[in-house]
């Protein structure tokens, strides 16, 4: 198994991002390809003496695509971007996944238009684990279609809900639409006119209308909405999770001195708890829809998060998850052909 690592255009620089390709290397067994500067990437393997192992190769790329840059214009002009060398080596079968924490615009841009869509897709949706009551809940789109036509939606669903079965081990995930209320008249015109499509495919389990809420009480494995408004559930997740734990730490120093002993007989428990909504601990995010695994990070990965996020690129490879959405696609597409005749 050959992974491709774009080790360009992130917040830390290659430095985090070489460090992590090294450690997957021990924890995996894969071979990795550090995609970008040359130099920086052996000065880097050198520090970490990892420059003798043959399991990493570098590939030279020039340029860089920067988080302030145009995705479309920059993927186009720029064609010894990282991002974009990385690409064609994933299309051309030289790597077997791919994994990138630099902007997500334009490796989205650069899976569509250097890797290709599956048949049938309209558009590659990002999927992200946030972690439940009861496990885990796949969402998508989280930041890929920022104004999703209901197709896209009913597309998100199907690739989803093949993501929580191969990956997630869910037999039968439940699918939910995410809305303002649980009826079905409830919601915009895009949940309104999503819903009704969704009842009709057979190749999922949908269970109608969800609410922000259900996301992480368990009440459905797969929750289905537009970029804009996953990013937007995703981020303030992230952002909450780490707002509770730091007050709890502020309570117990604060408490006293019985506080403080409650804190230090609690602290195993709360590292645990810290460890399971770490985004960290599920590495990176799916990108849906392309014809080979496609794994996007955030921008402020650090090694832990790109050991995993490959570790993730190693399970959606073996699984073959590509090829099953491929199936299911197409199986959906022929029964909305057979229905509308």
């Amino acid at each position: 198994m050959k992974i491709a690592i774009d080790i360009m255009g992130t917040d830390y620089g290659p430095k985090e991002l070489v460090l992590g390709a090294v450690n997957a290397v021990k924890e995996f067994g894969c071979e990795v390809v550090l995609v970008g500067d040359e130099a920086v990437a052996k000065e880097w393997l050198s520090k970490y003496k990892a420059d003798q192992n043959p399991k990493i190769k570098i590939k030279h790329a020039s340029e860089v695509i920067t988080m302030d840059e145009h995705p479309a214009i920059a993927v186009k002009s720029k064609k010894d971007a990282s991002i974009v060398v990385a690409s064609k080596l994933l299309r051309g079968g030289e790597c077997d996944a791919l994994v990138s924490a630099g902007s997500t615009g334009a490796a989205s841009v650069a899976a569509v238009l250097c890797v290709g869509r599956i048949k049938g897709v309209e558009r590659p949706a990002i999927a992200t684990c946030i972690p439940s009551l009861t496990g885990t809940t796949v969402v998508l789109d989280s930041g890929s279609i920022v104004d999703a036509k209901p197709m896209n939606l009913v597309q998100s669903a199907v690739m989803g809900s093949v993501y929580a079965e191969k990956l997630l081990n869910i037999k039968s995930p439940k699918v939910g639409l995410l809305s303002v209320g649980e009826e079905e008249t409830k919601g915009n015109e895009q949940t309104l006119a999503t819903y009704p499509l969704l009842k009709k495919v057979k190749q999922i389990n949908f269970m109608g209308n969800v609410e922000g809420r259900d996301i992480t009480n368990g009440a459905c494995d797969v929750v289905v909405c537009d970029g804009f408004v996953g990013n937007v559930v995703l981020k303030f997740g992230e952002g909450l999770a780490k707002a509770i734990l730091t007050l709890i730490k502020e309570a117990i120093l604060s408490g006293g001195i019985l506080a403080k002993i409650g804190g230090a007989l609690i602290k195993p428990a709360m590292a645990k708890l810290k460890k399971r909504l770490d985004p960290a601990e599920y590495g990176g995010a799916l990108l849906l829809g392309v014809k080979a695994p496609f794994i996007i990070c955030h921008g402020s990965s650090k090694a832990k998060a790109i050991t995993n996020a490959i570790g993730v690129a190693v399970k959606f490879a073996e699984n073959n998850v590509v090829s099953a959405i491929t199936e299911k696609i197409a199986e959906s597409q022929k029964r909305n052909e057979e229905t509308d005749k």
